[in-house]
């Protein structure tokens, strides 16, 4: 077990709710261990492309099992075709998560780096800023971060930073700076603008989120760190996830790995747009350093199961809680304030405050949404093939983690899309 083209392991967790009974229904099994967990009782063990019963779900349909099935079966085929090592799904709907899988060499409690989907996250705690009255879009970021006042930084407001289009996408900010406040601000000084603010749209791997990260800070006095877990994680009860958690605390994270071989650069460039991936292998092996990890990189540093990222989501839909204002939640899932055309692609990028909407355009799998659920999907995908979203529509959250960094980005493109196409219609009508 572990290595790509070995054994696998398959773990389904199905949790029912009050009143609902799920089970496997007999099959034949697969060559693979398999176990299965359930809330209070475990019925057996399911076939190699396991069954779901429908679980029933007020007012938004039920889970499709066929659909369901085929979502599974798409999940373990890159485990057993030895394509990746691992993975981990989880649906879930009416603020509870009903389905998770886990494949390969991985358990039900593995964390993976799920990289850029770390992004809503930390912006949750500025959309809490935005409903308290502490900042507002407008707020031209230097009045609280004096250091982003150099080099024309001083036209950069709140919302050029979480639209993407602040013009300092590839700001550099690593180690020694990046462990200290101090060390961030002096390199926030240094950066230079790439081009005018607001004049167009480039993907901020990290330096924007940066900017978010130290804005919460001077704003609430916490680590945004420390503000993640207090004002967003446990009130929602999200224990597994984590954001620059302590070296002592890593327990569970899986390193990520590099597997298979580069596409050709013409199908790369066919589907891409571009031969040039936008983080690199060296960085993004880079957060396996568990003290890398430890720093909290605030746009893709998060450790998380499947299962905590698709509560997240259930949390953007219902806020049961009450941890966002209602107008400021309505307005960053679902208006589009940024529809520059990608650089790459041409295709309008569909930006909210903080995520990405799935849009009418035919362009949803672009935005790592697949090609089936509604125009008003929101999400955040991330580096390596991570896919999270939620559906208003159904009512439906998704997300699917791996640790396997596929060379192939055609391959890893086509996977991203298929999952989340099949994920979108797991809810029956």
């Amino acid at each position: 077990m572990g290595a790509p083209g070995g054994p696998s392991t398959e773990r389904t967790k199905v949790v029912p709710r009050p009143g609902n009974s799920m089970r496997w229904p007999a099959g034949k099994g697969g060559p693979a261990r398999t176990s299965v967990t359930v809330m209070v009782t475990t019925y057996g063990s399911p076939p190699a492309s396991p069954l779901i019963s429908p679980a029933s779900v007020a007012g938004m349909g039920s889970l499709d099992a066929q659909a369901v099935s085929a979502l599974l079966a798409r999940a373990r085929r890159d485990i057993d075709d030895g394509v990746l090592p691992a993975c981990q799904l989880a649906l879930a709907l009416d603020g509870e998560v009903v389905v998770e899988a886990t494949f390969g060499a991985a358990s039900d409690s593995s964390r993976f780096t799920i990289f850029s989907a770390t992004k809503p996250f930390v912006a949750s705690l500025v959309w809490q800023l935005m409903g308290e009255g502490l900042v507002s879009p407008a707020l031209p970021v230097h009045e609280v971060i004096p250091e982003l006042g150099t080099n024309g930084k001083d036209a950069v407001t709140l919302d050029h930073v979480l639209l993407h289009t602040g013009g300092f996408p590839t700001a550099p900010l690593g180690p020694p700076r990046w462990l200290t406040h101090e060390g961030r601000r002096e390199a926030f000084t240094a950066w230079r603008l790439n081009w005018p603010v607001g004049s167009r749209y480039e993907y901020h791997p990290t330096s924007g989120h940066w900017v978010l990260a130290e804005l919460v800070h001077a704003i609430t006095g916490l680590d945004h760190r420390n503000a993640l877990r207090q004002r967003v994680l446990g009130p929602l009860g999200l224990r597994h996830f984590a954001l620059g958690p302590p070296v002592d605390e890593q327990d569970g994270v899986l390193d990520v790995v590099l597997v298979g071989d580069p596409a050709a650069p013409e199908d790369l460039a066919a589907l891409l747009g571009t031969t040039d991936p936008a983080t690199t292998d060296e960085a993004l092996l880079g957060l396996n350093d568990p003290v890398a990890r430890a720093v909290g990189l605030p746009g893709g540093g998060g450790v998380s199961t499947a299962a905590d990222v698709a509560a997240f989501y259930q949390a953007l839909l219902h806020d049961r809680q009450g941890l966002w204002d209602p107008a400021v939640l309505a307005d960053v899932t679902g208006v589009v304030r940024n529809t520059f055309a990608d650089p790459a692609l041409g295709h309008g990028i569909n930006r909210t405050r903080g995520l990405q909407v799935a849009g009418a355009d035919g362009c949803s799998h672009l935005r790592g949404m697949g090609r089936t659920v509604s125009a008003r999907a929101f999400g955040h995908d991330g580096a390596i093939g991570q896919l999270a979203w939620a559906d208003p529509a159904t009512g439906l959250s998704f997300c699917y983690l791996t640790n396997g960094r596929d060379r192939d980005l055609v391959r890893e493109a086509r996977r991203k899309t298929a999952l989340s196409s099949l994920a979108g219609v797991c809810v029956a009508a």
